[in-house]
């Protein structure tokens, strides 16, 4: 069977990685299809594999700039010809699922989210504080054409695999197609609870619009409280100028010190409308808790402690199986009242049910049902064209 995974772009390893990675080991031999590839940033399995990148990969300024060539991207994936490949599976935020295949190719989209910067998050990413006169002004003229060709597109797709039930239903709104949801992973035999005495907050994140960092900066400048935000992106700059004293921006840092920090500090803060959300359950598999907002992936990922399970267990002994606390205003107010309260409670939390949670979503168990998934869509997929011809 000859394979092509397709991803939007390879500029470093986040959660969009960790997945294609698992890909990779599967499919070794495959052809790695991508609008643009920064060599070295992504591990080396992914490294490792036959990348063949679009004419995006010779624009100007692409290695930091390639997000204001949004308009291109359309034409730039459709380029590729995959007529001659049994199975595409693509992995996609923004276009990598509208590849054009051929009629005799099974197309499996595992679907991160549709194209948030043009749909639910276009404000935030287009905002006066984010965006000049100019691109706002250039963004807005091929809107409707990126809406209209992000839905046509899909209809490329045989089959969509939605990373949560949130993302099955933003793609039933979206695109008007139905999904089977297989959770993404996470390496619990990486991320695993040491003794610790760390005294901060953490926040693992790209800095990006959506993550709102901003929003917990503003808490942590208040309550005075140590905080560290491991993470880089377009927002660093502006971020950097509001962090106070008793706020960390680390950049960009290597799996050993995320987990290293994971495992040292009280709480992960989490305080964006996440898709899903892998750093919530690799600090979950490290035994810590997570402070998160309530709305999302995180609603999937996460239980919550509420008062009456509190009081239920300090009444009768009972185990209690929360692994982080959700606030439900996205304002600093509303998490700091979030950070109060755990202080509070912070000791009635168990390590080893927090990582009991994150294992149900372990890197072997996704492995093993993306493989199981595959083939038997596949299956299905070819006894159905053999019907059809015969």
């Amino acid at each position: 069977m000859k394979i092509a995974l397709v991803h939007d772009w390879l500029t470093g390893m986040r959660g969009g990685e960790k997945v294609l990675e698992v890909f990779c080991e599967l499919f070794p031999h495959a052809h790695l299809y991508t609008l643009l590839h920064n060599k070295g940033s992504v591990s080396y399995t992914i490294e490792n594999m036959d990348i063949r990148t679009s004419f995006v990969q010779s624009l100007p300024l692409i290695k930091n700039k390639y997000r204001h060539y949004l308009p291109v991207f359309p034409k730039a994936i459709e380029r590729f010809d995959l007529r001659e490949y049994d199975l595409v599976l693509s992995s996609s935020h923004c276009v990598a699922k509208g590849v054009i295949t051929g009629s005799d190719t099974l197309h499996i989209c595992y679907c991160f989210t549709p194209m948030r910067y043009i749909w639910d998050l276009y404000d935030q990413y287009f905002d006066k504080k984010r965006s000049n006169l100019f691109t706002r002004w250039a963004v807005s003229l091929v809107l409707d054409y990126l809406r209209k060709w992000d839905v046509a597109s899909s209809k490329r797709v045989d089959k969509f695999i939605a990373i949560s039930k949130y993302i099955a239903d933003r793609i039933k709104k979206t695109y008007g197609r139905e999904s089977d949801i297989i959770f993404p992973p996470v390496d619990s035999a990486y991320f695993k609870p040491t003794p610790s005495n760390g005294d901060f907050y953490l926040m693992v994140s790209p800095l990006a619009p959506n993550k709102r960092v901003d929003i917990a900066i503003k808490t942590f400048n208040k309550i005075n409280l140590p905080l560290k935000i491991i993470g880089s992106g377009q927002e660093e700059k502006r971020l950097g100028k509001m962090a106070g004293k008793d706020i960390t921006l680390m950049g960009w840092q290597p799996d050993e010190i995320v987990r290293e920090h994971y495992l040292n500090c009280k709480a992960l803060i989490f305080p964006g409308v996440e898709d899903f959300g892998i750093v919530p359950l690799e600090a979950q598999a490290c035994g810590k808790p997570v402070i998160a907002y309530g709305k999302g992936g995180a609603l999937e990922t996460i239980i919550s402690l509420d008062r009456d399970k509190l009081r239920i267990k300090s009444e009768n002994g009972q185990s209690n199986n929360a692994t982080g606390l959700f606030f439900y205003e996205q304002t600093p107010e509303s998490l700091a009242d979030a950070v109060h309260h755990f202080e509070e409670v912070k000791d009635v939390f168990d390590k080893q049910q927090i990582r009991k949670n994150a294992e149900s979503f372990d890197r072997v168990i996704f492995k093993d049902k993306i493989k199981n998934y595959i083939e038997q869509k596949y299956s299905e997929f070819k006894n159905k064209s053999k019907n059809e011809a015969s």
